[in-house]
């Protein structure tokens, strides 16, 4: 395993952890997200220009693009809960209860 691959294998790690382990605010969560999201993007990115092939170059993007909407319905989300709740604390929510 080169050290490129090493380093984005433990970022997505760091982030999947992070998601399993540290679960108290909306926002952690949020964020652990989206440093997977970016790892996934910078070594889809990487695989891409190793491979010097054109059939795989709009797929860092599309991936962008999702992680785009993925950002943008969570913060909304965010905003939702924190106004309806008062905070973002995740063992404060009751997802059974409207």
């Amino acid at each position: 395993m080169t050290p490129t691959h090493f380093a984005f294998s433990s970022t997505f790690m760091l982030g999947l952890m992070g998601l399993a382990l540290h679960r108290t605010h909306l926002l952690s969560a949020l964020l652990c997200l989206e440093a997977m999201m970016l790892s996934l993007f910078i070594a889809l990115s990487i695989w891409t220009l190793q491979l010097d092939s054109t059939n795989f170059s709009a797929s860092p993007m599309l991936l962008l693009a999702f992680s785009a909407c993925e950002a943008s319905a969570g913060l909304a989300l965010l905003v939702a809960t924190s106004r309806t709740h008062g905070s973002d604390r995740l063992q404060g929510l009751n997802l059974l209860q409207c």
